[in-house]
């Protein structure tokens, strides 16, 4: 079956990475008219937490996840 998560207004590009270090991948969305991004934690089993939202400039249109800053985190890099 399909589950569905709520995001903000207009998501416009969505990538998977393990933001918090639990070795899941989470779901990481950028909500074009929301003018943010939200993070949707894995907690297993296909489960998602609501998301926990990031503001952005305007209209965020893509983005994505790597380790810029060489700590072994994913940073969240958002063009717009």
């Amino acid at each position: 079956g399909q589950t569905t998560y709520s995001t903000g207004n207009g998501p416009y590009a969505v990538v998977a990475a393990d933001v918090n270090g639990d070795g899941k991948l989470d779901i990481i969305v950028s909500n074009y008219w929301s003018n943010n991004v939200g993070v949707l934690l894995n907690i297993g089993n296909s489960t998602f937490l609501t998301q926990t939202t990031y503001l952005t400039d305007s209209g965020p249109v893509g983005m994505t996840a790597t380790d810029v800053n060489g700590d072994g985190k994913p940073d969240i890099i958002v063009p717009n």
